[in-house]
């Protein structure tokens, strides 16, 4: 049973799923992609890479979506690179960029600029009009070290946003108590969170009824529209093209969603919840 889902009123044994398309803002076949499925209600939220080259089209775009902020301090792609909006030293790799690996990042970022850079990514996001839902941290980066875990955490409970977190065995890799910590500063976060960027959502739908658990569920993807533009830069593009084919043209999620006896919802439910515990609480 899940306390979470109790919290926002559609009891215990509930099952709910949020289903958000990450990296809006990467290129356009990503916004396209994204914008369209959160029209049409099969994703029902997305986050924004603030630093990536699309991230103003973006903003143009958008129409009051469930949308928050996947703070960044890589850029993966050999053939796209974007970097810091405070041109911070200790995060730039040897082109200018951020650095490619989470690894590379985080031996060279220095605590106060990830700081202040992350600070920066928030407030441009809020600068060119969205109303946030949630936060994450892009490739999971931010959430791996404590010390970096602390900033994201303390952006989260400062912006009341919820945020998304490692669960299961994931969390167990980290070396320290995520969750735990986030709950004692009253920061909300999914029950579970099912990452299916690595290797495609196809392969998660074909088991996804008996994984999805009785409270809040975040699955993730990133769907992306068949471009040339994706194709030259994005070696998952197929992934990519995939996923966006099977969230838009496929009845496979539905039918393992109605199978499970789950709900589609977006973030703004969390959100709700998270700022009327900050208010009972100030």
């Amino acid at each position: 049973m899940s306390q979470l889902t109790w919290r926002l009123g559609l009891g215990e044994s509930a099952k709910v799923v949020i289903i958000t398309a990450d990296d809006l803002g990467l290129c356009h076949a990503a916004n396209v992609a994204c914008f369209s499925m959160l029209g049409s209600g099969v994703v029902t939220s997305a986050s924004l890479i603030m630093t990536a080259p699309w991230a103003r089209e973006a903003a143009a775009r958008y129409r009051g979506e469930d949308i928050g902020v996947s703070l960044t301090i890589t850029s993966e792609h050999d053939l796209l690179r974007f970097g810091p909006l405070t041109q911070a030293p200790s995060l730039l790799g040897g082109d200018g960029g951020f650095a490619q690996t989470g690894l590379d990042a985080l031996d060279h970022a220095d605590l106060d600029e990830v700081r202040r850079e992350c600070r920066a990514q928030l407030e441009r996001a809020v600068l060119w009009g969205f109303n946030l839902t949630h936060l994450s941290a892009h490739q999971g980066i931010l959430l791996t070290r404590p010390e970096f875990f602390d900033v994201v955490l303390e952006l989260a409970e400062e912006y009341q946003l919820p945020l998304r977190l490692p669960s299961g065995a994931a969390e167990s890799v980290l070396g320290f108590p995520a969750r735990s910590l986030a709950s004692r500063a009253g920061v909300i976060a999914p029950d579970l969170t099912i990452d299916a960027t690595a290797h495609g959502l196809r392969e998660v739908v074909t088991d996804l009824a008996p994984r999805l658990i009785e409270g809040v569920t975040e699955i993730v993807v990133r769907p992306a529209q068949g471009t040339e533009e994706l194709e030259a830069f994005a070696e998952d593009a197929a992934v990519r093209i995939d996923d966006f084919h099977l969230l838009s043209r496929e009845a496979g999620v539905k039918a393992a969603l109605r199978d499970a006896g789950a709900n589609l919802i977006g973030w703004r439910p969390l959100l709700e919840l998270a700022r009327r515990h900050q208010d009972q609480h100030s």
